[in-house]
């Protein structure tokens, strides 16, 4: 948690969900505020906080929960495992401030910050009942399916950041592993969020 987390709602404790939206990297809280306002009339009784990452990116602007300077299949796990701890105690901060527990959270991520939270559902504990995935992917592919998280992966198919085949190949090990999961393709869409997505995510966050 940090004091540049931006709060788009908050409710009398304890709230009947936390929603948290990560941005992907070289990115600002702020560039998930108005999918975050969307979210947060769509469920008045829920926390909304759109979360800065702790590092300042060395993409020139923005922030970052790793580096992508140099980074390749071999170096990523390795690289998002160093910041799951932060990421970690992210999440369990704002629970702790919303007076709520992983059965009513939904993360959030765009792009690096869905690979946080597709990651995060690898862990041994749960953190969220509900992870939603924009253009992201996991930084390998998942080893476990999670037991009480619900996993929902939304990719452009001209994504050319990261490739939607991702999302495709994770649905798959996740559905052999016998996991909750439900992938979604948008036509004509690149490495972002549209209208179509934001909908997707409105319906999905609780």
């Amino acid at each position: 948690m940090s004091d540049q987390d931006l709060i788009v709602q908050h409710v009398p404790v304890p709230a009947s969900r936390l929603i948290l939206l990560f941005h992907g990297v070289g990115s600002r809280p702020e560039d998930l505020v108005p999918l975050a306002r969307l979210l947060a009339e769509a469920h008045p009784d829920a926390w909304v906080v759109s979360v800065r990452s702790p590092e300042s990116s060395n993409l020139g602007s923005g922030w970052q929960w790793f580096s992508v300077r140099g980074v390749t299949e071999e170096n990523r796990p390795a690289r998002v495992a160093e910041a799951m701890l932060s990421f970690v105690r992210c999440v369990r901060d704002w629970q702790a401030r919303a007076g709520v527990d992983a059965a009513v959270t939904t993360l959030i991520g765009f792009s690096q910050g869905a690979i946080m939270a597709l990651e995060s559902t690898q862990l041994p504990e749960t953190l969220a009942d509900r992870v939603i995935s924009l253009a992201g992917r996991f930084a390998s592919a998942p080893r476990v399916a999670p037991a009480q998280t619900q996993v929902h992966l939304l990719h452009g198919e001209r994504d050319q950041v990261i490739d939607p085949r991702y999302s495709l190949m994770a649905a798959e090990t996740l559905r052999a592993l016998g996991g909750g999961v439900s992938v979604e393709l948008l036509p004509n869409l690149g490495h972002g969020v549209d209208a179509r997505v934001a909908s997707r995510v409105k319906a999905l966050a609780g």
